[in-house]
């Protein structure tokens, strides 16, 4: 290219300003993994067009979180291949390729915490990760989980996501040689404090290899497992 060409590329390395955004470019280089799109608080204006120039000058996955049908509508005008989950809200503009290897375990305690457990394996998904989906296993009937002891034990890393107590979590982390990543959910009656009670008893783990991400976020839990997994370069 020209040098002007150059120069007018590197202008636009470090951020793209919007406006009322500015998209950090540079992100990708330092971790690996572009910016992602926090959805609320944002216009179907203002996501579409964030995703337009991430879409235009990085080359991983594209995500929108916590997105609404109007957000996903406004970004599939400019990105006709984006899809939208609904279950977790989640918006896939682009995914990088499978990376192969072993999988990610998604478990989750229970159907109330499934938006939680799908943020988590769609955005691996999208990350490049296999993921195995193990729902509805928690400890209160804890033979459901041993009755699928086959996914907890392929797994390079376990995802686990519960509310209520979040006592799957140590459960999971005394059967698995793997890394186990506990998300609290804010599923769970009054004591439950909005997901604080199960926050404590996760940080609280007896069981060793058992890290805690904040509550509800299946999206931090996905990206923490994909940083882990990736393969390493000098």
């Amino acid at each position: 290219m020209s040098v002007d060409e150059a120069i007018r590329e590197l202008r636009y390395l470090p951020y793209s300003n919007l406006g009322f955004a500015r998209v950090d470019h540079h992100r990708e280089l330092r971790l690996g993994l572009p910016e992602a799109v926090y959805g609320p608080g944002k216009t179907a204006e203002q996501a579409a067009a964030i995703v337009a120039v991430l879409l235009e000058r990085n080359v991983g996955a594209v995500i929108v979180t916590r997105a609404t049908k109007s957000q996903f509508e406004a970004v599939a005008a400019v990105a006709p291949e984006a899809v939208f989950h609904e279950v977790p809200g989640l918006v896939v503009a682009r995914s990088q390729p499978a990376s192969g290897g072993q999988p990610v375990a998604v478990v989750s305690a229970g159907t109330a915490d499934l938006a939680v457990a799908e943020e988590a394996a769609v955005t691996a998904e999208a990350l490049g990760l296999g993921v195995e989906r193990l729902y509805d296993v928690g400890v209160a009937g804890l033979h459901r989980l041993l009755d699928a002891r086959g996914v907890l034990d392929r797994a390079a890393i376990v995802i686990v996501v519960a509310g209520m107590d979040g006592a799957l979590a140590s459960v999971v982390g005394g059967l698995v040689a793997a890394p186990v990543v506990a998300v609290p959910t804010s599923v769970g009656y009054g004591a439950g404090a909005g997901g604080i009670a199960p926050l404590l008893t996760m940080l609280n783990s007896c069981a060793p290899g058992v890290v805690a991400v904040n509550i509800d976020n299946g999206f931090g839990a996905a990206v923490f497992a994909a940083m882990m997994l990736r393969p390493r370069t000098p």
